[in-house]
């Protein structure tokens, strides 16, 4: 009997163990299985922060270069001027295909000054300064280097921005100080006030005028750019030996030239001897009664002296 009690005891533990056991592998699987699936529905949501944080990252270093950009360069308000030296082969012909070109190139001709050869050896030279569209400056150079050989060419450029920015500065402060002259006038009661405000008034319209004249002035140049094109003949002029009929009628020119010339001056030389004539008589005269005085003096003495030898 008291091994009989005893089995089931045993048996009893070991089937207790047993379910202990089996229950504890199925809370661990479960365990396993439910932080398995949290992990896999936390995956997506880290997944997702990390990626917010990279756009917002993203969108800061965005906004970091668009800050960091550099501002709109300043467009450079450019005055223009070229020289050009072309020596071609006839000058004259040159000068028809430059007006044409500035013609085509919607220029304008300021100034044209031709010399032509009077000497043996001389070249034939013309200078013509045009002014044509700032933008169309390169291709005209083009065009007149295209009459014959280019010696030199020169292209300067002066910026006047600064300058253009200050003259509509000042420009709108003179306007805004207009206006508020003109409400003061406006609402001046005694004569005086009227007249003092008036010649304020008047002062700085003067000066508005002035500053648009300037302004005006430096936008047409910017606007439009200056060539100065210097044109050489390529062979100098020589002209043949005239015949001897041309030399006799040049040698009787110069010679009648040069009578009447003579002339001229012995009729000018009259002329002033005629209006210093009484000076002249005065000083002839003078100088007769000097000789008469002397004569008279020495006739006396020479008297005298031969009275005292004959006594």
């Amino acid at each position: 009997m008291h091994i009989s009690t005893r089995l089931p005891r045993k048996s009893a533990l070991l089937v207790s163990l047993l379910l202990g056991g089996a229950i504890f592998s199925s809370c661990a699987a479960q365990s396993g299985s439910s932080f398995n699936q949290a992990t896999k529905e936390a995956a997506p949501a880290s997944q997702d922060i990390t990626e917010a944080i990279a756009q917002k990252d993203a969108a800061g270093n965005v906004a970091d270069k668009s800050q960091a950009a550099p501002a709109t360069r300043r467009r450079s308000q450019l005055i223009k001027k070229a020289a050009l030296t072309v020596i071609v082969n006839s000058v004259d012909q040159s000068l028809k295909s430059v007006s044409q070109i500035i013609n085509k190139q919607q220029g304008d001709l300021i100034g044209l000054n031709e010399q032509q050869p009077t000497k043996y050896n001389a070249r034939h030279t013309a200078s013509i300064v045009m002014r044509v569209p700032q933008n169309l400056l390169e291709p005209t150079l083009d065009e007149l280097a295209k009459l014959g050989t280019v010696e030199n060419r020169n292209i300067t450029a002066e910026d006047v921005g600064d300058q253009l920015v200050d003259l509509q500065a000042r420009l709108t402060n003179l306007k805004k100080t207009e206006a508020n002259l003109q409400k003061i006038m406006d609402r001046a009661g005694s004569v005086r006030d009227v007249l003092s405000v008036a010649q304020e008034l008047s002062n700085v319209r003067q000066n508005i005028e002035q500053i648009n004249a300037q302004l005006q002035n430096l936008q047409n140049q910017v606007a439009d750019s200056t060539i100065t094109l210097n044109l050489q003949a390529a062979v100098s002029s020589t002209n043949p030996q005239p015949n001897l009929g041309l030399q006799i009628q040049e040698t009787w020119n110069n010679s009648t030239s040069s009578f009447g010339g003579f002339t001229l001056g012995l009729l000018k030389l009259v002329i002033w001897l005629m209006v210093y004539s009484p000076y002249l008589l005065i000083l002839a005269a003078g100088i007769y009664g000097l000789r008469r005085w002397r004569q008279t003096h020495s006739s006396r003495s020479r008297q005298i002296s031969e009275s005292v030898n004959s006594d």
